[in-house]
């Protein structure tokens, strides 16, 4: 399905039931993540007759939704996550999004839903963050968390791609991810379930690859571990990615080594901005299949110095210890490595107008 051919115009209905400045500050003090919202979302309607039509800005609220819904019975959904940052003289801006819209167009095509153009895309950020702008928060690595999503609205119980879709963008200010300084974490490694299989929908952001993780997340947890790893579904032996993230291994003469994207695994914007970075250093990068003994031989002749997971939440995440049922691979207690934090601070700083952008990397919003 493609996308509609001109630009849509947007209008705005303001909320009645906007929170007072008050209301708003104290819940900018302390957001945690995705617990409240902005006062406004952006809501936009697709038919087959029509194609994309009605961009609207309104007041934040529950979504009509018949029983019948054919998101409800097959899934048919799809989403993205960016984030938009305060700057220091005021302004707010947002990190790549052409890339999240190009990802969302590829999610799109894999579900057979009616892609969303890159410039409406970009345009319903723009407008979401334009009325609700007060609620981008300035404390330090603090955010608004942007939720597109798009999913099957027509009310028919058919088995077939949906006629009617709608798509909509939802606003979260998110706290420091990690509170009293960055913490190493452990994962787990799930042996018994797989996120996601050859010919399926892995490289889609859709909810399904979510949900299918929940499981092994528990598992995780359960065994003291903050996220799970999964292996290829072929052979068992290649990593892949985690529950929410991609992972890199920093071997001893600084190269980064990460799994390549083959279908299975999702193309994360933050990675490949992770790449560009480290290239920029002289830091070669190799996309590739990984296996999990790689990793435990790496790490044992000190051959792999450093692992870290990476997202648009975290931005990177520095790993210590990946758990296993039948062994362990490094130390719960070892520091974060000295170019995991390199890179973590150059792209934050980037994000946040702290250093140049050498790659028009960012967009400003307001």
């Amino acid at each position: 399905m493609t996308a509609t051919k001109f630009p849509l115009a947007f209008t705005t209905t303001p909320s009645q039931r906007a929170r007072d400045d008050a209301e708003r500050e104290a819940i900018l003090a302390d957001p945690g993540f995705g617990k409240h919202f902005t006062d406004h979302m952006v809501q936009i309607t697709w038919d087959i007759e029509h194609g994309w039509h009605d961009a609207e800005v309104v007041p934040y609220g529950p979504i009509p939704m018949d029983p019948a819904a054919s998101v409800l019975h097959y899934a048919q959904e799809i989403f993205e996550g960016l984030k938009a940052y305060r700057h220091a003289d005021g302004s707010v801006w947002t990190f790549r999004p052409e890339r999240n819209a190009l990802r969302l167009q590829r999610s799109a095509q894999r579900l057979n839903l009616p892609e969303l153009s890159t410039e409406d895309f970009v345009e319903s950020i723009r407008q979401l963050v334009a009325v609700d702008a007060a609620w981008v928060p300035s404390a330090p690595e603090t955010s608004l968390y942007l939720r597109p999503f798009m999913y099957a609205s027509e009310s028919f119980l058919g088995v077939r791609s949906a006629q009617k879709v709608d798509y909509r963008v939802i606003a979260s200010p998110a706290g420091a991810y990690f509170h009293g300084g960055i913490k190493p974490v452990s994962i787990w490694l799930s042996t018994d379930y797989t996120r996601a299989g050859r010919g399926g929908m892995g490289a889609a952001k859709t909810g399904g690859n979510y949900a299918a993780s929940l499981l092994p997340q528990a598992e995780a947890y359960e065994h003291g571990c903050q996220q799970v790893l999964f292996l290829d579904s072929v052979e068992g032996k290649y990593i892949e990615e985690l529950g929410g993230m991609n992972l890199f291994l920093v071997r001893h003469d600084g190269a980064l080594i990460t799994p390549s994207t083959s279908g299975t695994i999702l193309e994360g914007i933050t990675r490949d901005s992770i790449i560009q970075l480290a290239r920029d250093h002289g830091h070669a990068v190799e996309e590739r299949p990984v296996t999990i003994d790689e990793w435990r031989e790496g790490v044992a002749s000190g051959e792999i110095t450093e692992v870290f997971a990476c997202g648009t939440a975290a931005v990177i995440t520095p790993v210590a210890v990946l758990k296993t049922p039948d062994f362990e691979i490094g130390d719960a207690s070892a520091p974060a490595g000295a170019l995991t934090m390199s890179l973590r601070e150059e792209l934050t700083d980037i994000q946040y107008g702290r250093r140049p952008d050498h790659h028009d990397w960012m967009t400003r919003l307001v």
